[in-house]
Order: C-alpha cells, then structure tokens, then sequence
C-alpha cells in the first residue's frame, strides 16, 4: 500500500485518564515523549508546543525537571528546588508558588526536550540546559518581573512557534 495516503490523527486526553498509564510505561521500562501543556515552565518551554522526552524517575535531585503526582491523578512538570527526607518541593520555572509531594510521587525524569517543532533534543544533561537553569533558578527573586514583560510585552510581539 502506498504510504501517501496516510493520514495522521493527533488525540488529546485528560491528563487524569493518560498519565497513569504514560506512568505505567516508564515503571515497564520505556521513555515516553509527551507533549507539554500548561506554562509552568515558560519561558524556556511553551503550552502545546514543546515535547518532553522522560524516563522513570531514579534518585532524582534538586534541579531535576519531573513529572511528579502532587495530589491523587493530578501531575506537573516542574522542576525539584527542595528534598527534605521524603518530602519534595516543586516549582515550575514560570511559577511563583511552590507545590509539594513525596519522593515516592516523583514519577518521571526529564531526559530532554524538542522546543520549537525542531527534531534535535535539547538534553538537562546538556550545555544549554545547564546554563539554562543555573541562571533561571538564581532569578527567583526578581523573576516575577522577568515574566510580567514576558507575558506582557514579548508575547505580543513574538509569538510562540
């Protein structure tokens, strides 16, 4: 059969339905690529645009971009700032507010990231990324104004690919 005439259907699931099982994947031993919704990460990662490219969740550490279960089917990819013991602390990089869970909550690892529709990952292991976070995560204080003209003025005139 000629494979010009295949056409590929893009299916959208709640996070609460899909994200057990994409769970259940990385548990059997496989990576996922999954597509980023929300913005918790910007500016470095965009809702619906952006793909994740994760693997189960061993030893993580602060600095690791997770997925993690902060509450019974309700998950987010943000990035650890704390460990205490077993309790984690979360914070998305386009967030203010922190979110917490157990280390037991922790599901996935960030092996890298596709941004902009581009076939080359961007590795958390790499250059980039490290430069990345080493000066986004020292921002905090003044990172809330960082994003305001963000949001506010770059967005408008530089939308998103």
């Amino acid at each position: 059969m000629p494979q010009s005439n295949l056409e590929i259907t893009e299916v959208q699931f709640p996070n609460a339905k899909i994200l057990p099982e994409i769970v259940q994947m990385m548990e059997e031993g496989h990576t996922v690529t999954l597509r980023l919704r929300g913005f918790s990460m910007r500016p470095f990662l965009e809702d619906n645009r952006d793909k994740a490219l994760m693997k189960k969740a061993v030893n993580p550490k602060v600095g690791d971009a997770v997925l993690a279960e902060v509450r019974p089917l309700f998950f987010v990819l943000h990035r650890i700032i704390k460990i205490e013991g077993d309790d984690v602390t979360l914070r998305g990089d386009g967030n203010l507010n922190i979110e917490q869970c157990k280390l037991k909550d922790v599901k996935g690892f960030v092996i890298g990231f596709y941004r902009k529709g581009r076939d080359k990952m961007d590795k958390t292991n790499g250059l980039k990324w490290t430069v990345y976070s080493f000066i986004w995560t020292r921002l905090f204080p003044i990172r809330r104004y960082l994003l305001a003209f963000y949001r506010r003025i770059w967005l408008r005139f530089f939308k998103p690919i």
